[in-house]
């Protein structure tokens, strides 16, 4: 396919993380060995430092809370601890906001102590049998009070797809909740039963009406609002006539790689901030250079 990453394009910032999981020394009390270093979180907010960059402390100068193992970066074990608001000394400041602003490595610890912070506050209770649940395996498990349930963390997927047509141009989305000049690729969530490339080809045709035949992976970003794994791929048309479903989509239009240029240097095209949104790097991809930062 034509729309394929290129010399020019950067690399995605979530394919680049040394951040290790640990899985297997999730004990119970993981976040409390020696060294640890501790991101105090709050809803979306997180503590930062001038930079800006997240602000990590020593396990003595954490507040208490909810703890969470995130793992080890460079074998230095790495926590999170949620609060109900994070104290305005620390500088707290919304993930959304800091995400393009991180390096690889703070941005995969970031992203998943804000995961693992929301799915603790949803799952209180057993979907089971509605018993209290309580928090195992430093943050990762909650195990029911009553059926002794195990419940783990969920991730739905979706999908998000750059689409060309036989002449390379790109198709590019306007939702209805959006600021005026907002444009982005399509995305849907994948439903049950349903093939992720299936899911590209259902969700194109219900936003925009465009037929897509060949379907490729491209690369795959998480987010944790709600719980997200947005994967990205990059479709090719059959049918290009568009006829957008006024619900959820509100206009598409195909653009050449000069059209968009030209209107993002007019104002009139805003993107989605590069280095850390897989709708542009799916884009830059195609595009073969970088996206400006006024554009976002």
């Amino acid at each position: 396919m034509s729309a394929s990453t290129s010399s020019a394009t950067p690399p995605f910032a979530f394919d680049r993380a040394r951040h290790d999981r640990a899985g297997l020394l999730r004990a119970d009390d993981a976040w409390d060995g020696p060294g640890v270093r501790v991101l105090v979180l709050g809803g979306e907010h997180v503590a930062t430092v001038d930079g800006p960059a997240l602000r990590w402390l020593p396990r003595e100068e954490a507040p208490e809370g909810t703890w969470i193992f995130l793992g080890e970066l460079d074998g230095v074990p790495h926590a999170a601890v949620v609060v109900e608001r994070v104290p305005q000394d620390l500088t707290p400041v919304s993930i959304r906001v800091l995400a393009p602003l991180l390096g690889a490595d703070d941005l995969s610890l970031a992203v998943h102590a804000v995961g693992m912070a929301r799915w603790l506050a949803a799952t209180p209770f057993c979907p089971r049998c509605g018993g209290a649940t309580e928090i195992r395996s430093a943050g990762h498990l909650r195990r029911c009070t009553v059926c002794g349930t195990d419940h783990f963390p969920r991730t739905d997927p979706a999908v998000i797809m750059l689409v060309t047509d036989d002449q390379d141009r790109a198709l590019l989305g306007h939702q209805a909740s959006w600021p005026e000049g907002r444009w982005s690729t399509l995305a849907g969530f994948v439903e049950p039963g349903e093939t992720l490339e299936d899911a590209v080809r259902r969700e194109v045709a219900e936003e925009s009406g465009v037929v897509v035949g060949e379907v490729a992976y491209a690369g795959s970003q998480p987010w944790p609002f709600p719980a997200s794994l947005m994967v990205g791929f990059f479709g090719r048309a059959t049918a290009t006539d568009i006829e957008v479903d006024g619900v959820e989509m509100a206009a598409a239009q195909w653009v050449t790689r000069e059209q968009l240029l030209a209107q993002g240097e007019a104002g009139t095209l805003l993107l989605p901030p590069s280095g850390v949104s897989i709708s542009s790097w799916l884009i830059e991809s195609w595009l073969g250079e970088r996206i400006p930062a006024g554009w976002s």
